[in-house]
């Protein structure tokens, strides 16, 4: 029994980081002026966070975002 305890518990943790994590990031090549989206704050000098550097939860949130972005619009 305790160690079903034990399972549940570090399966509940994991599960819970898992969900903090979830970043997306709308980011625009500055040579090619294409938006897309990212997962991982972009370090690359060629790349820059659009949208005031807005941090949207979910792929489906940060694709509804980058269509009302007018730099994305192209």
């Amino acid at each position: 029994m305790k160690k079903l305890l034990i399972s549940a518990a570090a399966a509940a943790i994991m599960t819970g980081t898992a969900y903090a994590q979830a970043e997306f990031y709308v980011v625009q090549d500055t040579s090619t002026k294409k938006c897309t989206i990212v997962d991982n704050k972009p370090t690359a000098a060629t790349t820059v966070v659009v949208g005031d550097g807005k941090v949207f939860k979910s792929r489906t949130a940060a694709e509804t975002g980058m269509k009302s972005m007018k730099v994305c619009a192209n």
